[in-house]
């Protein structure tokens, strides 16, 4: 078998070389109109217009010409297509042709916008340009990738990561994207902390913010009002240890009990997380607000008065609790499922019965599911403002401080980047106190060897409170849903109570003409272009997710930390922040696409990809590296173990990772309100505005359709995705130990 050092025939080399010239002589350079999904540039003036050319044809038109350096850089990969990695020329062209093309590209996009010059200094040692250029477009893109991974196959071939192409290159791309759609455009939000009402930058206006007793104050000790930030904190812990217990429960149902019903229970732990969350909100008020069902009833059983208990800190538990369990269960069933069975075959060998062989063996190798659903359930928490802006009366969180600083009369964008900094502190403070408590210890399950057992039922004494606590649970997530399909099918909710579909209809009425189907209904176009958004974002936030997973579980390289720690920077962000950031960072050259589908994927993969990342981690830990080892051994590479060994054993996370990006897609609602636009306007903002006009009933008609068209989509993905199969047999022992 030939080295691969010696060989003279580079494939992966040879694409990207292709990639570069296509994108530099043959795609629009520039964003065209319509964005990056319309093709009318094909028949409208190119590739000679200025708007649609390539930069080639810019250059040859005298036009553009700071793009020019770049033919250099995709010239130089040619001097070493036919030598072999080993030499060291080889290394050396191809770093520095990808750190040329690609330092120039983001130079020049930086220095260079849509007035000419951005600096003043470049004006005034240049003069005034008299010229200017606007976002990236195809070429451009696909230039920048191409300069991008020549990078990484010269680092690679000087030995990094033990000359690794993929590994390293797939480090070197997360860190690309992850930098530009997460730490830069969140830099430029909280930059706006220190900024004056001039326009200058001073420390002193960032500290007068930040010592805000509505931020510190501790007035709930003595009967006052305590500050936003020790509510927001409270409660996602009290949201975090709920959630991880009540997640633990519906798995330990799911795999480790005869309950008969284990599909149907499945199904309705998915029902929060495609819910818009205001939805829950207004349901929960209709249970139990001031005039609820069920406020009257007991007020009329036990002769007292009404109260409005519902707004404040309890109505915001409950609702965050029935959102974010699902998110728990959908991290920890993988995790469940994955303990192995035959060492607990072989705690019960060695007579200890059911309580003990969970308590010592199951308990402790789920750590790592707990420890990644309790960080998820906390940071969720923090970052949620639906339902405390529904519930929360007075009862003040950061995230809704975030918001009203930002969307409110004050318009304070130094507030809001100072209430993020403190709400950032809290979900890394938990990061890290999560990862000191699993420490270093192996949680390894899934090894190469054959695994045929099944996983014992649960002991008799952990069985009833735990059926009784997911069951109740499920009792009462069905009446909120209920309420919810009640609501959509009433007159006026509250008022009149009288039967009728006229919001179904209005949302989705389809006419049938000789011309073809002609969607009539109100809701229409945002349904549609919601289902477009979240389908292309989906497969995109899991692939990214489970691919960042496998760098962060299996590979060791300089700067993991930070690598880690920029994967949940922007899980850890309120939507809102984000919304705003992306709108301060994405709005001007050299990455303009606000206004466009780009920005409303780009947000939702960076946004949910954290949940791919956790469910990843916790799935990744329970396969022994001597499964990656031997596939190395026989002969493969990085990639081809990857795909053939590892993904075929995460399938619990890839489903978990396509549900959750799929559905908040669907239902998310804080960044979406400031990224939609006329063109692309998504289901939420939509509800939002026939909520904000109190038509309640299209509303809740329109999250009621959605709420079935996306439990017909994560059934279909289960199908699709499948189970993991390795080995184990499918039915479980009844026998007593």
């Amino acid at each position: 078998m030939t080295d691969d050092t010696t060989k003279t025939t580079h494939p992966v080399l040879i694409f990207w070389v292709i990639a570069g010239w296509v994108g530099f002589c043959l795609l629009p350079w520039y964003m065209v109109d319509g964005g990056l999904w319309s093709f009318e540039w094909l028949l409208d003036g190119y590739p000679f217009d200025e708007d649609y050319a390539p930069a080639a044809f810019l250059i040859g038109q005298g036009e553009k010409l700071w793009l020019a350096p770049l033919l250099i850089a995709l010239l130089l990969p040619f001097l070493v297509l036919r030598r072999a990695k080993s030499d060291p020329l080889y290394a050396r062209i191809l770093i520095l042709s990808g750190a040329l093309g690609f330092g120039w590209l983001i130079a020049q996009g930086f220095s260079i916008g849509i007035r000419g010059y951005n600096f003043d200094w470049l004006e005034a040692l240049f003069g005034e340009l008299g010229d200017r250029q606007f976002g990236m477009g195809y070429g451009a893109m696909i230039c920048a990738s191409s300069f991008l991974f020549l990078l990484t196959q010269g680092v690679a071939a000087r030995g990094a990561i033990n000359g690794d192409v993929f590994v390293v290159s797939a480090i070197g791309g997360v860190i690309t994207i992850v930098t530009a759609f997460v730490f830069f455009p969140i830099a430029k939000m909280l930059f706006a902390a220190f900024v004056t009402e001039e326009g200058a930058y001073s420390i002193a206006v960032f500290f007068s913010k930040f010592f805000d007793d509505r931020l510190w104050g501790l007035g709930c000790f003595w009967g006052a009002r305590c500050g936003a930030a020790w509510n927001s904190l409270f409660l996602a812990i009290l949201v975090g240890f709920i959630t991880t217990a009540l997640g633990l429960c519906f798995a330990l149902v799911v795999t480790r009990s005869g309950f008969r019903y284990k599909r149907a229970l499945r199904a309705l732990t998915v029902l929060p997380i495609i819910t818009p969350p205001f939805v829950i909100g207004l349901a929960l008020i209709l249970l139990f607000g001031l005039s609820g069902s069920v406020t009257q009833f007991f007020a009329e059983l036990f002769g007292t008065q009404p109260t409005r208990w519902l707004y404040g800190m309890p109505g915001v538990l409950i609702a965050q609790t029935l959102a974010f369990t699902p998110i728990a269960f959908l991290v920890l069933i993988g995790v469940v499922e994955g303990v192995s069975p035959s060492m607990e075959e072989a705690a019960q060998t060695l007579r200890a019965n059911r309580w003990q062989t969970f308590k010592t063996v199951s308990l402790p190798l789920m750590r790592p599911g707990l420890a990644n659903a309790f960080l998820l359930g906390f940071i969720e928490s923090m970052a949620d403002f639906g339902n405390p802006l529904v519930l929360g009366g007075n009862f003040d969180v950061l995230s809704t401080e975030i918001f009203f600083a930002i969307v409110g009369a004050q318009y304070d964008q130094g507030r809001a980047a100072v209430l993020a900094m403190v709400l950032l502190f809290f979900t890394l403070s938990a990061f890290y106190a999560q990862r000191a408590w699993l420490g270093k210890k192996s949680y390894t399950t899934v090894t190469g060897k054959g695994d045929a057992g099944v996983h014992p039922l649960m002991p008799t004494g952990l069985s009833i409170p735990v059926l009784t606590v997911a069951l109740g649970w499920a009792v009462f997530t069905i009446v909120v849903y209920a309420m919810i399909v009640y609501g959509s099918v009433v007159e006026l909710w509250g008022v009149n109570n009288s039967l009728t579909f006229k919001h179904y209809v209005t949302a989705f009425a389809v006419r049938f003409e000789a011309e073809g189907i002609r969607w009539t209904g109100a809701a229409w176009d945002s349904f549609w272009t919601t289902i477009t958004i979240a389908a292309i974002a989906a497969p995109l936030t899991a692939a990214v997710g489970l691919v960042t997973a496998y760098l962060l579980t299996r590979q060791s390289f300089a700067g993991k930390d930070a690598f880690e720690f920029g994967t949940m920077l922007s899980f850890a962000i309120p939507g809102t922040v984000i919304g705003v950031s992306y709108i301060l960072a994405f709005n001007v050259p050299p990455i303009e696409i606000t206004g466009t589908g780009v920005i409303l994927v780009v947000s939702f993969i960076f946004r949910n990809m954290p949940v791919g990342v956790r469910a990843g981690i916790a799935s990744m830990s329970q396969l022994d590296r001597s499964l990656d080892e031997s596939s190395l051994t026989l002969g493969a590479n990085s990639w081809q173990t990857f795909r053939r060994i590892i993904l075929p054993l995460l399938r619990p996370a890839i489903l978990a990772a396509l549900v959750y990006s799929f559905v908040r897609a669907m239902t998310a609602i804080s960044a979406v309100i400031f990224l939609v636009s006329a063109e692309y306007d998504m289901a939420t903002s939509y509800i939002i505005g026939r909520v904000e006009n109190n038509d309640y009933g299209l509303a809740i008609a329109y999250s009621t359709t959605l709420i079935f068209v996306m439990l017909s989509v994560v059934a279909l993905m289960q199908l699709i995705v499948g189970r993991t199969k390795i080995g184990r047999r499918m039915t479980q022992s009844r026998t007593n130990v």
